[in-house]
């Protein structure tokens, strides 16, 4: 009887410790873990504790649009978004996400403040891009990016936010909607990107990252 106590009581204390450290808990596995804690402990080590990445490789979440991380994280749980970044790395960190979680990230990142991207391309590049995002380019018929993505770049629903978002990764998606079928949702992105040439990219990638966020 002393030893069945002494087993119930390590049990009790187990299970407290576990729901007290449920705010910084970093398992994936659990549903119980709420959507922030998991952005400030696991989501973090990759795209920073607010949604802003340091590494250009990785997108900005921060101010980006609910339906839309919502959207990305239902496909890589899936296994339905097939670019490299989606198989290395958040196939598994979103096998087990909840819809709850998932909604929680979302709301998260949304709430969070995009900071304003220093420009690392040259002013030339940047100026070339502008009238790609305002305009389009006519005589390929490519519309214009701020068409679907809003006027300062901010999105639209299951339109993300690209103002503000790195340029080497603008330039990564574009190439993956113009050369691939990874992102098989990505059907409209997929037509429009075919037509651009690497110039047209890099210019509406470096023109993106240096948009003055509003």
């Amino acid at each position: 009887m002393k030893g069945n106590g002494k087993l119930v009581l390590v049990f009790g204390i187990a299970f407290a410790t576990g729901c007290t450290n449920l705010p910084r808990s970093r398992d994936l596995g659990n549903p119980n873990v709420a959507g922030i804690t998991l952005a400030q402990q696991v989501c973090s080590n990759c795209h920073g504790v607010t949604g802003a990445s340091v590494s250009p490789n990785i997108p900005n979440l921060a101010a980006q649009q609910p339906p839309y991380i919502a959207a990305q994280l239902k496909l890589f749980r899936s296994q339905g978004r097939r670019d490299p970044a989606g198989f290395e790395y958040m196939w598994g960190i979103s096998r087990t996400l909840t819809d709850k979680q998932i909604d929680e990230l979302a709301t998260y990142y949304a709430a969070q403040t995009l900071p304003t991207q220093q420009p690392d391309s040259s002013v030339a590049s940047i100026e070339a891009g502008k009238p790609i995002f305002n305009e389009g380019i006519a005589d390929k018929q490519v519309p214009p990016c701020g068409s679907c993505h809003g006027p300062h770049g901010r999105g639209n629903g299951n339109f993300p936010r690209i103002g503000g978002q790195h340029a080497d990764y603008i330039v990564k998606q574009l190439g993956v909607f113009q050369r691939t079928d990874q992102r098989p949702e990505g059907a409209v992105m997929k037509t429009v990107a075919h037509k651009l040439t690497p110039s047209d990219i890099a210019g509406v990638a470096a023109y993106l990252q240096a948009m003055p966020i509003e």
